[in-house]
């Protein structure tokens, strides 16, 4: 990671440039170096990257919802000071920020989702195998990706301890049940927020068919595909992402 993490009452997480603020929403399985080419790129062009450590193993079982970290990410929001936010989510990171989008519309001023879950009950990957062996992980971890070469060692190395963590899968098993129980589709036609949506083409995790559902019921969303790319744009195309979300940015002048 080529950015150290800030430690701030109940808060890590990473921050980098001035400007506009973009709060950066990981998913599941996602360490926040995931997203380094957006924090380098849009650090650099007036707007202030924050990316919180999300409490997902350490929020009480009965705490390890979507709708809880939702408004984690808002507490989060109002001790930054801040009143308006531009929110950037992959996967369970998109739920996230969807939901609290819902729940808090007046703070969230764009929206930019990406392989997110909220609408297909898969989108946890179908359920990690219980106490797995390293192989049956990695080609696991591999399917994420349109290219197996992505999910390098450290990617596999950090799936196959939560899988054999009992309480990490427990809370992963958790969050997937919470997922499917905050389903959006009676929500997402009541948000007005602008959102881009950024999809891998060849995304088993979320298929097409659901960003194409989301851009069917958001009510002012923008839908732009990445060929030969799975579930983390942002990582497998890190420049193409950037450019589509700089663009749009551009575009609706945020």
């Amino acid at each position: 990671m080529t950015h150290s993490l800030k430690k701030e009452g109940n808060y890590s997480y990473i921050e980098a440039g001035e400007g506009t603020p973009i709060i950066v929403l990981h998913g599941l399985m996602g360490g926040l170096s995931n997203f380094d080419a957006v924090t380098d790129f849009f650090s650099q062009k007036g707007y202030k990257i924050l990316i919180p450590e999300l409490p997902i193993y350490s929020m009480s079982l009965l705490k390890t919802n979507v709708k809880s970290f939702a408004k984690y990410l808002h507490e989060f929001i109002i001790f930054k000071g801040y009143d308006e936010v531009i929110l950037l989510g992959n996967s369970l990171g998109g739920h996230i920020g969807l939901y609290h989008t819902k729940m808090f519309p007046n703070t969230v001023k764009a929206l930019i989702i990406t392989g997110s879950s909220g609408l297909y009950e898969s989108a946890m990957g179908g359920g990690y195998p219980k106490r797995s062996d390293y192989e049956v992980i990695k080609k696991k971890a591999q399917d994420v990706f349109y290219d197996p070469a992505v999910a390098t060692k450290e990617i596999v190395d950090e799936v196959y301890e939560t899988v054999n963590n009992r309480n990490k899968l427990i809370k992963t098993l958790a969050i997937a049940k919470s997922a499917i129980r905050h389903n959006m589709a009676k929500d997402l036609p009541n948000m007005e927020t602008p959102t881009c949506i950024i999809w891998g083409k060849n995304d088993s995790v979320t298929p097409p068919e659901v960003a194409e559902e989301f851009n069917e019921l958001l009510p002012d969303s923008e839908l732009h595909w990445i060929d030969k790319c799975g579930h983390a744009a942002m990582m497998e195309h890190p420049i193409e992402f950037n450019k589509i979300m700089d663009a749009w940015l551009e575009k609706r002048q945020f």
